[in-house]
């Protein structure tokens, strides 16, 4: 599948309908700096790559929506510049002609309480959930998952579920710093301080969600900030029940692809369930001059990423 500068459509084929996709632009007005892991990190550029992005899907003029994947803020942003840093971001992207689909990321909760933040990001919200889904077109229905529902960042310190999450890190990471995956093995690396669970009324939501989808015949697409397979992710960004969240998907056949961002490096992996799982590489990681975004051309059997930059093209065909 060839692309002209990543800009182009699948030779010969009119998509269902296409839409921008970008992740983990993660701006702070703070210099540059690095991960726990090394890797430089662009924290004023970042928001230039999120104006390229916005520029290019208005400049394709037939893009119906934007899915941006979490992280729209960093988590080294000074704390009285929040609010502030959080509304210029969400300023820029709704200079896109066209609705945005945003999902939270743990970036996003080292700034903001839920309670301010959803309405920002213009997220419905039941008791301070973040998980909806809707229906570009008749055949698709799009599923956005809150990937810190149960999480020790975002809900008030006495809040249940922040009670809930620092007893299971409690039972499952022996290290102090709860961030650190030392002496975690394979899969079990993921149960750090940053990542999060979706939780039991969530899941139940699904259910409902996918078995409805089903009975219109509809297919899915998951969007979640955390990544769903350890095929496509490293094993220390993995939502903490992944296996829990993809044995409900796999109990039906409607979903096609998840998409997800927060390990920054991106990855694609299919499952034994013919599932693609695309993980999107990181805007914040990209040096002056480059990008990483894209947009997704959806047809009956395929999903066709076109991507910018460090993004990479990915042809993602599934059985109808």
């Amino acid at each position: 599948m060839g692309s002209v500068n990543g800009w182009t459509s699948l030779q010969g084929k009119k998509p269902l309908f296409s839409f921008g996709v970008i992740s983990d632009v993660q701006h702070a007005d703070i210099p540059d700096g690095r991960s726990f892991l090394g890797v430089p990190r662009y924290y004023r550029h970042s928001i230039a790559v999120l104006q390229r992005a916005v520029k290019q899907w208005n400049h394709h003029g037939n893009l119906k929506f934007t899915v941006n994947l979490g992280d729209i803020v960093d988590g080294f942003c000074p704390k009285e510049h929040s609010l502030d840093t959080v509304s210029r971001v969400v300023n820029e992207f709704e200079k896109f002609n066209g609705p945005v689909y945003h999902m939270i990321g743990n970036h996003c909760l080292y700034n903001l309480p839920r309670s301010k933040l959803l309405p920002l990001l213009k997220i419905p919200s039941i008791d301070g959930c973040a998980y909806y889904d809707f229906s570009p077109t008749s055949e698709y229905r799009i599923v956005v998952l809150d990937g810190y529902d149960i999480s020790a960042i975002g809900w008030p310190r006495d809040h249940p579920k922040t009670q809930q999450a620092l007893k299971f890190l409690q039972d499952q990471n022996p290290n102090l710093d709860k961030n650190s995956p030392a002496g975690l093995a394979g899969i079990e690396r993921r149960f750090l301080m940053f990542n999060g669970a979706v939780g039991e009324e969530q899941l139940r939501w699904l259910d409902s969600v996918l078995r409805d989808a089903t009975n219109l015949k509809q297919k899915v697409v998951v969007c979640c900030h955390l990544p769903l397979d350890p095929g496509a992710s490293s094993a220390e960004a993995l939502l903490w029940n992944f296996d829990e969240v993809m044995a409900l998907i796999h109990k039906y056949d409607c979903v096609k692809v998840c998409l997800a961002g927060h390990d920054h490096k991106g990855g694609h992996s299919i499952d034994s369930h013919g599932v693609h799982h695309k993980v999107f590489e990181a805007a914040l990681e990209c040096p002056p001059g480059t990008d990483a975004y894209g947009y997704i051309d959806v047809y009956d059997d395929r999903l066709s990423l076109f991507g910018t930059g460090k993004m990479e093209n990915c042809d993602m065909h599934f059985n109808l």
